[in-house]
């Protein structure tokens, strides 16, 4: 070996560890230089690769005392004021390996909490990103009460704050500042990505939003009559777990082939439209253990019916079929539903002692007069987004048990019936996968794995992940024709039993053969 050979290694370990050095110091600096308008710092850390960390900050009912990191990353917390009464808390993650984008991330319910999982999800893949607490902390809509500035908050600007804060801190940050700038939520994470397309076009490059919570006051009014079709536990129009059981299979029986294929999944829930009275027991029946009352059959019909309102107006669509076993202990556990019982109670009415037990769609109508801030997400000219030259990829799963896959369609629908576009015009810029088998943004009995997070995660190749898909869509101009979704034996990182490539709506998937319902080629979208 020679002397320079032998010195070489050492070189580049010493350099290594001064570019380590700059970077930590860097962000311990970091701090003192922000200087901004209504920006309190609370701290700026440096977060080494393999910390379990510690949140002690987050609301126990956020369900989050820690997270893990798995790249080096500077982590900056702060308070953020948005009017004389209210603030977000904002925290920003800014990774070494850091790869030019700037990225938001959203939230989930009637929640103030920060996605932490998702901040470190998306610095993992290189993003400069920033996550916010909506306003408020913890799950519970009591901070909206008699509060304005903290639902103004919720509504729409804990997202737009944090953009505008997260996109000046990015650029003090990193000398190149970044490149283009994206969005990733799911839920109520979904409809602040849709109220940042409609609100502030200018925001983001490139949006992925799934299973949004838009058209908001018809979810949490679906939501809410629930409770009076089923009742409670001890009303005859009420089923079991077990009686859920029971309509869950009858409805795959009579809808799973449609596809051609039987796998237990309902590939297009348009196409099922199952007749239950078949589930009524015989009177002559010497065991009723499969079958079920014609009261709960009713049951069974209302839940996956539309509501309309007090003028026949539809107000929310039905509950697609084939989520029953999944929305049983949320949505028809013989409890009113607490997301939309808050609403009216600390938002609609004031009342704290609203109990949501006798909700009527007298109720729906006094919310949606209300309206408050357009938190209805509801606007379907997207025009000035599209003059942006942004882009936005809508997913649904179509075993959703919180909100509906069918409001996803009805916007489809609307957006294209305002901007007098077809599909292929659409296609341009907005870009909308129906998830077979997939549940309320992920988990399901299909091929949900299409890489939206970290429980979704099955590689960061863009066609295996929606997010780099928007990447390269963005940045390449190379739309993705479909979302590719693994099947996990048994949840993300476990063995992969097959791909199923979802398609871009309106198409939906039809199993051609020859291979077996696992091969990804044995389907085609028609």
């Amino acid at each position: 070996m020679t002397r320079f050979s032998a010195i070489l290694p050492f070189a580049l370990g010493s350099l290594a560890l001064a570019s380590q050095d700059a970077f930590q110091s860097k962000c311990n600096q970091f701090a003192k230089k922000i200087d901004l308008p209504n920006v309190k710092v609370n701290f700026a850390e440096y977060v080494q690769a393999g910390t379990n960390l510690s949140l002690p900050d987050n609301a126990p009912s956020c369900g989050a005392s820690s997270q893990s990191v798995s790249v080096d990353l500077c982590r900056v917390a702060m308070a953020v004021s948005t009017s004389n009464s209210s603030e977000i808390t904002l925290e920003a993650w800014f990774p070494r390996e850091y790869k030019g984008r700037f990225l938001s991330t959203g939230n989930g319910g009637l929640s103030g909490c920060i996605q932490y999982y998702d901040l470190a999800y998306t610095a993992q893949l290189g993003f400069a990103t920033v996550g916010a607490n909506n306003g408020h902390n913890g799950t519970s809509g009591e901070p909206f009460y008699k509060h304005p500035e903290v639902i103004e908050d919720f509504a729409y600007r804990s997202i737009h704050t944090g953009v505008v804060v997260g996109k000046e801190l990015t650029k003090k940050f990193y000398d190149n500042g970044y490149d283009k700038s994206y969005y990733l939520g799911c839920s109520t994470g979904g409809r602040q990505g849709w109220k940042s397309v409609q609100k502030y076009p200018n925001d983001f490059d490139g949006v992925v939003a799934g299973a949004p919570a838009i058209n908001f006051i018809g979810l949490l009014s679906w939501s809410a009559h629930f409770y009076p079709i089923t009742g409670p536990p001890s009303s005859k129009t009420y089923l079991t777990a077990a009686e859920w059981n029971i309509a869950h299979e009858e409805i795959i029986r009579q809808c799973d082939a449609i596809d051609g294929a039987k796998d237990g999944i309902i590939e297009d829930t348009d196409m099922c439209h199952p007749i239950l009275e078949t589930l009524i027991c015989k009177s002559n029946a010497k065991s009723k253990a499969n079958c079920l009352s014609p009261e709960q059959v009713n049951t069974v019909q209302q839940i996956l019916s539309p509501v309309y309102g007090i003028n026949g107006t539809l107000i929310y669509p039905r509950m697609q079929p084939g989520s029953e076993i999944l929305a049983q202990p949320i949505m028809y556990n013989g409890v009113p539903f607490e997301y939309s019982k808050d609403w009216w109670r600390y938002v609609v009415y004031n009342d704290p002692t609203y109990s949501g037990a006798n909700w009527t769609v007298k109720d729906a109508a006094a919310a949606f007069a209300q309206n408050p801030y357009d938190i209805q997400t509801w606007n379907a000219d997207i025009s000035p987004f599209q003059k942006a030259g942004g882009k936005v990829l809508h997913y649904h799963g179509m075993q959703d048990q919180l909100i509906s896959s069918e409001d996803s369609k009805w916007y489809y629908s609307r957006v294209a019936q305002e901007m007098d576009m077809a599909p292929s015009e659409l296609d341009e810029f907005y870009r909308f996968f129906t998830i077979s088998g997939m549940g309320h943004c992920g988990g399901g009995d299909g091929a949900y794995g299409i890489g939206q997070g970290t429980r979704t995660y099955a590689g960061s190749d863009p066609k295996d992940n929606v997010l780099m898909a928007m990447v390269k869509w963005v940045e390449e101009g190379v739309a993705p024709d479909y979302v590719r979704g693994a099947k996990f034996s048994n949840g993300p990182g476990s063995t992969i039993e097959y791909h199923r490539k979802h398609c871009k709506y309106p198409r939906h998937n039809v199993y051609k053969g020859p291979g077996n319902y696992t091969d990804e080629n044995a389907w085609q979208c028609v």
